[in-house]
């Protein structure tokens, strides 16, 4: 089977008594520089590393919105959780700016239409990479204070209305206690 590792920042870490291959590595940015079809035979890569029975956990980093964080169809056990950093939020641009102040004098909810709504565009669609079957069953964890406000809490799909608020002291014994119900 291919597998796929940085050269550059792999390290493996040992956790009860598995393995698990951290992998950094800006693959959306290094192959924008190989084109097309190459970019076609890096996800191919990617999706084989995830197939079949692992003796050892794999963790792949993509960036929010990139062509692998929307573009790469991982089922079942195949993925099974995705950490999301941040709110998505689009750099402030010209055009930003123009929709901002054209919906703050139409409707008051300029920011809204310039920034949140498409950084939680790019939010849910990082998401649902983890569930993409009616069998699937996964986490979804949302790194980024912001979340727990109620501007970003009404934008969350229904199916989020049963989600668990975590500390990094009780982040361990919240996974274990989902996984340990859904007898996985």
């Amino acid at each position: 089977s291919t597998r796929v590792r940085s050269s550059a920042a792999s390290d493996v870490y040992k956790r009860q008594n598995k393995e698990v291959i951290i992998t950094m590595t800006k693959i959306d940015i290094f192959s924008g520089f190989l084109g097309a079809g190459k970019t076609t035979l890096i996800k191919k890569l990617i999706k084989e590393a995830f197939q079949g029975e692992k003796e050892e956990s794999l963790v792949a980093f993509c960036v929010m919105g990139g062509i692998f964080g929307e573009g790469i169809d991982l089922k079942r056990e195949q993925l099974i959780g995705a950490i999301i950093v941040g709110t998505g939020l689009p750099q402030i641009s010209n055009e930003r700016e123009i929709l901002k102040e054209y919906y703050d004098k139409k409707e008051g909810m300029g920011f809204d239409y310039a920034y949140r709504y498409p950084g939680m565009n790019k939010v849910l669609q990082a998401a649902g990479r983890v569930i993409r079957t009616a069998e699937d069953v996964g986490i979804i964890e949302l790194l980024d204070e912001r979340f727990l406000q109620n501007d970003y809490q009404r934008l969350f799909p229904r199916e989020w209305e049963q989600r668990s608020v975590c500390q990094l002291s009780n982040l361990e014994e919240k996974l274990a206690a989902f996984w340990e119900e859904k007898h996985l």
